[in-house]
């Protein structure tokens, strides 16, 4: 973490330093390393093209750890997108109480843009609803985990002194 003073005097990135060259960006405390994979995780189910843009202006609304909140976002790629898209999808049907929609009508344009329509709610609702299980999920495992790893330490740390 040290080299980010490096990475940010570099000419291309020296104009990021003011925003992202903070301590609270890159610090590996345990609930600013949980959030930033709870955003990761959020930002995810999010279009293509705003993940990264999410998970940043979350960053930067609750000063957490911004390297662990880009890398959790990665899990979202070309070959996930569909069937993440498609959990959204039945997830938000599901919250709506309505029926998933089938494949597509045969008929002309307009019976096109209907079936279109009719994804579009579940859709619309399933994405972030997904993103706020996924997130909370993985702040509870994060939260859990460096918890079962510092109690694994104190306890190895006990036996090798001999006070265990």
């Amino acid at each position: 973490m040290r080299r980010r003073h490096r990475w940010f005097a570099a000419p291309g990135l020296r104009w990021l330093a003011p925003y992202l060259d903070r301590p609270a960006y890159w610090s590996l405390q345990r609930r600013k390393v949980a959030m930033g994979v709870a955003v990761g995780l959020y930002a995810g189910v999010m279009p293509g093209f705003t993940q990264k843009l999410t998970a940043m202006l979350l960053v930067w609304l609750f000063r957490i750890n911004l390297p662990v909140a880009m890398l959790t976002s990665l899990y979202s790629n070309p070959l996930t997108v569909l069937p993440l898209y498609y959990v959204a999808y039945r997830f938000g049907a599901w919250l709506l109480g309505s029926e998933a929609v089938a494949a597509p009508p045969p008929g002309g344009w307009q019976a096109s843009l209907r079936w279109l329509f009719d994804l579009g709610a579940p859709l619309l609702v399933g994405m972030p609803a997904l993103g706020l299980a996924l997130g909370a999920l993985g702040y509870l495992l994060t939260m859990l985990f460096w918890r079962m790893a510092v109690v694994s330490a104190w306890n190895n740390r006990k036996v090798k002194c001999g006070s265990a």
